[in-house]
């Protein structure tokens, strides 16, 4: 299993949701950077992404994006291949 990573924050709906998804894949573990806590990770998710919003998740090497992002790959039939390190 890859290992998983996710800029957050605490309150965040989507961020609960992607988790969610995540674990319902078997993702006992995940990486996460509260962005609402350290001010420096947000700027840094920021200059890696592009984006300004959480979650942001990466999959191995591999910015999946927010939780539509993941949830249209898992629709794609690409979440679990990633997630077993065959994509």
């Amino acid at each position: 299993m890859q290992a998983v990573k996710m800029y957050a924050t605490g309150t965040c709906p989507y961020c609960i949701r992607a988790k969610q998804v995540l674990r319902s894949k078997g993702v006992n573990e995940i990486e996460e950077i509260r962005v609402d806590l350290d001010p420096q990770a947000r700027v840094k998710m920021m200059e890696i992404t592009g984006r300004r919003t959480v979650p942001q998740i990466f999959i191995g090497d591999t910015h999946v994006g927010g939780h539509d992002d993941l949830v249209e790959l898992d629709q794609r039939g690409g979440l679990d291949p990633l997630l077993a390190g065959q994509a």
